[in-house]
């Protein structure tokens, strides 16, 4: 976890110390969706073979994946909260609102409370993704629920969502990412 107090691991690499496959890799995320290097990736680029890969896939669930853009911030959220990942809650409660999603849905999952007044399919993904990160699977009920309402593609693509978004909070809380800006920290940590 991060707090302003703690510093940073493994920051920006600057381009002159980057080898061939860190460039190439640095060159391929600022070239797509993202226009740069930021975040996550400031740390994945230490392992250039696993951060290529890695933004692929984060590029399909953020840019390219079918599902409501407020579907996909929902899970990010979730699983940044799970994760109390400071630096993904920042970016990603913001677009969150952009989204669609509302300021009381997402104050509420920062405190770690179940929101209230969620649409039919808000509900489902918030009962699917939280009953995934904290029981490491789900109920038939909510498989169903889910599969219902957004179909095994859909399905598959939130699961992907929620491990995509752990992964990445596992690795800027090892690196211990700081959030953007020099602003403080904007989730409190969970007990444990």
């Amino acid at each position: 976890m991060t707090s302003a107090a703690t510093p940073e691991r493994m920051g920006r690499i600057a381009p002159e110390k980057m080898n061939d496959a860190q460039k190439k890799v640095a060159a391929a995320i600022a070239a797509g969706p993202r226009g740069e290097v930021r975040g996550p990736f400031n740390v994945l680029l230490r392992s250039p073979g696993l951060a290529g890969p890695v933004q692929q896939v984060g590029e399909y669930l953020r840019f390219r994946c079918p599902l409501d853009q407020r579907i996909i911030e929902l899970t990010a959220l979730i699983a940044a909260r799970d994760w109390t990942q400071q630096y993904e809650w920042s970016a990603h409660s913001q677009h969150a609102l952009k989204a669609g999603l509302k300021p009381a849905l997402v104050e509420a999952i920062a405190e770690g409370r179940r929101p209230a007044g969620m649409t039919a399919d808000e509900e489902i993904v918030h009962d699917f993704v939280t009953e995934l990160l904290a029981r490491r699977g789900v109920s038939d009920q909510t498989y169903e629920r889910a599969v219902a309402k957004f179909g095994e593609a859909g399905v598959v693509d939130i699961t992907g969502i929620a491990g995509y978004y752990s992964m990445i909070a596992m690795q800027m809380n090892v690196a211990r990412t700081p959030v953007p800006d020099g602003k403080p920290p904007p989730l409190a940590p969970f007990p444990r």
